[in-house]
């Protein structure tokens, strides 16, 4: 599942977490996107304290599991140049959108003054044109009908719709990241997930730019999304 941040993401790993066929990861690419990187995130020095930083021995990671299925929660600016992709090729790779504004919006509240990079449309993009057969579903369906979109969503990955994925426990999950207790502080309080979000939020005339050109990149993926 790529994603950006503040997207629904965590609520969506939660989800498939709730299934009993169903083991999940959580943004396996973090802490050598941080060590390459060099950004300073909150909570940064933690995460790579226990993550793999070397990113050419992160795939061979991601087929430890015991389950039948394993949920992925991937962030698309996560993936720098030089970090590899061919296992995409071995999985089914869905895209989790949600409109840039309310990405930025959610963004503003936990780190200041973000670039492009930070919100990953760019990257999104360029990952969902080297997908094969890739699958896009868009947050806000998810949050006007959960049922319908989780559905759908399962159908087209060939799983068997679980009631189970519509709720979850409140509070931190065994598999959440080192970086849970700064960033997922909402969903911690969440049993499920909130209902449908009204008018889009105003853009800062500063992040007029970055939001006009992701605006660009989501249209282009949502015009592929499921509906339910």
């Amino acid at each position: 599942m790529w994603s950006g941040p503040r997207n629904l993401s965590t609520a969506m790993m939660y989800s498939f977490g709730n299934r009993a066929d169903m083991t999940a990861l959580d943004e396996p690419f973090y802490g050598a996107f941080l060590a390459e990187s060099g950004i300073e995130h909150p909570m940064g020095a933690e995460t790579m304290a226990v993550m793999e930083m070397d990113p050419s021995r992160v795939p061979g990671q991601l087929s430890t599991f015991n389950t039948p299925h394993q949920y992925e929660k991937h962030m698309a600016h996560h993936m720098l140049p030089d970090f590899p992709l061919e296992w995409m090729e071995e999985v089914r790779n869905v895209f989790l959108l949600r409109h840039p504004a309310r990405v930025l919006a959610s963004y503003l509240r936990k780190r200041e003054a973000p670039t492009a990079d930070d919100l990953g449309f760019t990257q999104l993009d360029t990952l969902f044109q080297r997908a094969k057969d890739p699958i896009v579903i868009d947050s806000a369906d998810i949050r006007r009908d959960p049922r319908g979109s989780l559905s759908a969503l399962c159908a087209a990955l060939g799983l068997p719709f679980d009631k189970a994925m519509l709720s979850w426990p409140a509070g931190p999950k065994p598999f959440d990241g080192a970086w849970a207790p700064h960033w997922y502080d909402a969903v911690h309080r969440s049993t499920a997930f909130e209902a449908a979000e009204g008018l889009l939020p105003p853009v800062d005339p500063a992040y007029g730019a970055i939001i006009d050109e992701a605006l660009g990149q989501y249209e282009r993926m949502s015009v592929h999304a499921l509906k339910p």
